[in-house]
């Protein structure tokens, strides 16, 4: 179980999270107004629902109060980093952004994994050495 301190911080006080939140924040100001009014319903949807679901599974997963159990929603936010890059080859292969949003969204996707990556790692750490149930 996380302590009391850590209970007394919040998700926004997590590196992780705060990266998240900058990919996120990148797409709705940078990537989303490129994309051509076709791509609204397809494209559009399918990169916030990716975006949204970075940050809020770091928040809800640390919300949990347990690591074994908040270490599940932190790997769904990776798996929404990896979903984000894939969509950014997208937009960059149809043409609807340039190579430098592209390259800049690139670093921004693997600075954010890398931190939840550590993260994660700390988390399994805490439940070895707690013995969480």
């Amino acid at each position: 179980m996380n302590t009391d301190a850590e209970r007394d911080r919040d998700f926004t006080s997590l590196e992780a999270w705060q990266k998240a939140r900058e990919v996120k924040l990148f797409f709705y100001q940078k990537v989303l107004p490129k994309l051509p009014s076709e791509e609204k319903f397809n494209l559009n949807i399918q990169i916030r629902k990716a975006a949204v679901s970075g940050t809020a599974n770091i928040a809800e997963g640390y919300g949990r109060y347990h690591y074994k159990e908040g270490v599940q929603f932190y790997r769904i936010s990776r798996g929404s980093l990896a979903e984000l890059k894939d969509h950014l080859f997208s937009c960059f292969d149809l043409a609807y952004i340039s190579k430098a949003l592209f390259d800049d969204g690139i670093l921004r996707i693997d600075a954010a994994r890398k931190l939840l990556n550590g993260y994660i790692k700390y988390a399994l750490n805490q439940i070895k050495t707690s013995k969480e149930e």
